[in-house]
Parts: C-alpha cells; sequence; structure tokens
C-alpha cells in the first residue's frame, strides 16, 4: 500500500464517497476504504474516528471559518453582510474535489438513514457557528438566529448551484449570490 503518498485523507474521502454509492453506506467497510484509497486501515483511523466521520470531513474548518468571516466583517455592517463575510473566508476550503464528489456524495446521503441524520447534524453545527459569531458581534439573538439559518441555506443552495454548474470557478459567488436571493425574498415575506 502506498501510505507515503501525499492526500491520504482526501484519498479517503473519495473512496468511501464511490464505495457507498456504489455498494451502500452500510455494505461498506472500512478496510475496504483504506484499500479503495491506497491505505493502511491504520492511516484510516488517523484520519478518522469512524467511516461516517467521511462525509462530514471539514466541518470542524468549514465552522471555524464561517466565524471567523463572520467576527473580521467590517465593524457596523449588516449581520446578513457579516454573514456573507463568512461565506466568503469558508469557500477557500471548498475546492475542485468537493465539485468533483458532490453528486455522489448527494446520493449516498440520501440513500442512507444514517448519513442524512449525520449531514442534518453538520448543518446544525455551521448554523450556530455563524449565530454564535453574530451574537458576539452584539447581533441580538433572534436576528442572529435567523442570519445564521438564511446562511446555511445560503450555504447549501449556492454548494448545490455551484456543483451542478460546468464552470470552473470558485463556490464563494455563489454562496453570496444564494444569500442575496434569500434576503431579497426575506423581503416578500412581511
Amino acid at each position: 500500500m502506498a501510505r507515503w503518498e501525499p492526500g491520504a485523507r482526501e484519498r479517503l474521502v473519495v473512496a468511501a464517497v464511490d464505495l457507498f454509492t456504489e455498494q451502500g453506506y452500510d455494505a461498506t467497510t472500512v478496510a475496504q476504504i483504506a484499500e479503495r484509497a491506497g491505505v493502511a486501515k491504520s492511516t484510516f483511523f488517523r484520519h478518522f474516528p469512524d467511516k461516517r466521520e467521511l462525509l462530514v470531513a471539514g466541518q470542524e474548518t468549514l465552522s471555524r471559518l464561517l466565524a471567523e468571516g463572520i467576527t473580521e466583517a467590517p465593524a457596523g455592517v449588516s449581520p446578513l453582510a457579516a454573514v456573507a463575510a463568512g461565506l466568503e473566508r469558508a469557500s477557500g476550503a471548498i475546492g475542485p474535489m468537493s465539485k468533483e464528489i458532490a453528486p455522489r456524495l448527494k446520493a449516498a446521503v440520501a440513500a442512507s438513514a444514517e448519513l442524512r441524520e449525520r449531514d442534518a447534524l453538520k448543518s446544525v453545527s455551521l448554523a450556530a457557528a455563524m449565530t454564535g459569531a453574530l451574537v458576539a458581534r452584539g447581533v441580538p439573538d433572534a436576528t442572529a438566529a435567523l442570519a445564521g439559518e438564511l446562511g446555511l441555506l445560503a450555504f447549501k443552495r449556492g454548494y448545490t448551484a455551484w456543483s451542478e454548474s460546468d464552470r470552473e470557478d470558485e463556490f464563494a459567488p455563489y454562496a453570496v449570490a444564494a444569500l442575496e436571493e434569500l434576503r431579497a425574498a426575506s423581503v416578500s415575506l412581511s
């Protein structure tokens, strides 16, 4: 096995998504994922505690980047402008591999109740990171919670549009455009 090759974490994620798509989440073992990725089983466990965690790889990084972007947004900007700054900051963690595996990942999650549950927990965590960063900026709780949820929805809508696009461009404009679309839509709610 090619234990020394760089990119083991990324290869493990791609291998897992492919196997989950081909044979289902429940039928896929850690040993199969490691073998497909060309690494030892022990390498798998250096990167992930279990196979469930493969599909939320990078969640902590995304949460941190979203919160940092919001925290570092210029003073006095609106909560949604701060969320846009968070989305822009987090987009740096979403690269070509994410776009490549997006359709297979979506299919794998749709086919497994356990993965749908884990995906929902990821969503809650991302929204909470944005809400917490907004509250720390002095945004009232209800406004921060709403802006955090809109940020999450913009992230998801932007990710879908970006992953389905044929263009080789960055994720950030898709997420920010989705946030603007949601902001405009929210005006029609009153």
